[in-house]
């Protein structure tokens, strides 16, 4: 009998609600779902949060707070379309500043999503169940912040479709040698293969919802949205190879795009961009901050929402570790990339760079990122530092603002001093630079807040095969829970 089972028929009270059992690691116990769940209680847990009658205090009060920062960012952009993007602190030499920076850092924080989704379930990872959906919600709504960027930044939002090869009488296309229409067409297939991806995999919870609402606007609502799931063995079957065919596509999507991002800066001649480093490092700079949100957003979400029992220390962990990795790659990276261009490219302006982003107006800028990227992630080395919640959820907000920076330190210190120096300048941001930014970040936060309580926030189904029931008959026997902790 496995593991899973031996939880379930012998349920040890000390190991529910994520506690450890004493003498055994809290890390190594519980590893996917806490102990002692059934079919049913896995459903009445989740789909509770939604259906269960009134609505938590908490939960209004941080709508409001995010619903006026949105409304800060309708103001802004309102304003924009009057006056035009002169509002904002972009300048000659830095015509690119806080709108594309947050355009590349929203896109990242996207990425995750994906990653959790399409490849830990192409690799048939187990602990990626209860966060998937989250993580995939996430990557939509982040897209969704990325996109008002550059189509502001356009200053003619209204004219944004010429971006599309639309047949026209004029015959004008888009150019196509342009990086920009590249990222046009990288992101809006990353964004509508996300949002199938994410319906698909709504599809039987919306069902079971519908089964169990009482009322019957909300039967219908779950109803018209489960598109007449049954849950027959063709229905899974379908279900199950739409899933891996999505996800087979979505996995290049996770390198594609952030690599196309990266080359709007890499084919440039601008000091800073032109280097054939930016495609990895972007895309390992992606998934770092994604986990780092994911997890920024999961901690209160498990505890606010008390579901302890599914969202484990073992997935607080594991997106720990990645974050690890990916901080290392990142901070690889930020080693390397002086000494190509203060010693190994023999380029006076790569070094000139080199030099003004350590010791230049911006420097504050680059050795803050230094501190967030770089020295942060090595505390969770430390799995006592993994498995302290508090202070996860500081490195994780802290390598955020890291992740932020590091795009702003390539995009202004790049721009601001480059050939000539009669051409040089310094960028500031204005309010309107500001309230664009936090704007966005109300809108992500309001959209997630609304999402939460409108639909299941992990995916019942797929929880449960993590229960010892839907163990085929058959399944060899690995030992008690002891003896392969033991091993």
């Amino acid at each position: 009998m496995s593991s899973y089972a031996t939880d379930v028929l012998e349920p040890r009270p000390a190991a529910t609600n994520g506690k450890a059992v004493p003498g055994i690691h809290p890390l190594l116990d519980v590893p996917v779902i806490a102990p002692g769940h059934t079919f049913e209680s896995i459903t009445e847990k989740i789909s509770n949060v939604v259906l269960r009658p009134g609505t938590p205090r908490w939960w209004f009060g941080t709508l409001l707070i995010a619903s006026a920062f949105a409304m800060g960012l309708l103001f802004a952009l309102t304003v924009l379309v009057f006056k035009g993007i002169g509002i904002w602190g972009n300048n000659q030499p830095v015509g690119w500043a806080w709108d594309i920076t947050n355009f590349v850092w929203w896109i990242g924080i996207g990425h995750a999503g994906t990653l959790i989704s399409a490849i830990l379930l192409l690799l048939k990872q187990e602990w990626r169940t209860s966060i998937s959906r989250f993580s995939e919600t996430m990557t939509i709504f982040a897209v969704m912040c990325a996109g008002i960027f550059p189509v502001f930044h356009t200053g003619r939002p209204w004219l944004a479709y010429w971006l599309f090869p639309l047949p026209n009488t004029m015959g004008v296309w888009p150019q196509f040698k342009s990086p920009l229409v590249w990222d046009v067409f990288a992101v809006s297939t990353y964004f509508t293969l996300s949002v199938v991806f994410w319906y698909i995999g709504l599809v039987p919870d919306l069902a079971t919802m519908r089964d169990r609402a009482k009322s019957t606007f909300v039967k219908r609502f779950y109803g018209l949205l489960s598109m007449g799931w049954r849950g027959s063995t063709r229905h899974w079957s379908r279900y199950e190879t739409a899933c891996l065919l999505l996800a087979g596509l979505c996995t290049p999507l996770v390198v594609s795009v952030h690599s196309v991002v990266s080359m709007d800066f890499a084919i440039g001649i601008i000091p800073g961009w032109h280097t054939t480093i930016f495609p990895p490092y972007f895309v390992a700079g992606a998934v770092y901050s994604g986990f780092a949100m994911v997890l920024t957003l999961a901690i209160p979400a498990r505890k606010l929402f008390g579901l302890e029992d599914f969202i484990t220390m073992k997935h607080i962990d594991n997106m720990g570790k990645v974050m690890l990795a990916t901080g290392l790659i990142v901070g690889y990276a930020y080693t390397f990339e002086p000494f190509f261009g203060l010693v190994y490219s023999g380029n006076r302006y790569e070094k000139f760079l080199i030099l003004n982003r350590m010791f230049g107006p911006y420097a504050p800028f680059y050795w803050t990122l230094v501190l967030c990227n770089v020295v942060t992630p090595q505390f969770l080395w430390w799995r006592k530092i993994r498995s302290n919640i508090p202070l996860l959820f500081v490195l994780a907000i802290v390598v955020n603002i890291g992740m932020w920076l590091e795009r702003f330190v390539i995009i202004a210190i790049s721009l601001h001093r480059d050939f000539l120096p009669s051409s040089w300048g310094y960028f500031k941001p204005t309010i309107y630079d500001v309230m664009t930014f936090v704007g966005t970040l109300g809108l992500f936060l309001t959209l997630m807040l609304l999402f939460m309580r409108a639909m299941p926030i992990i995916p019942m189904f797929e929880l449960k095969t993590s229960l010892p029931q839907a163990i085929p008959a058959g399944h060899p026997e690995v030992g008690t829970f002891e003896e392969e902790v033991a091993s």
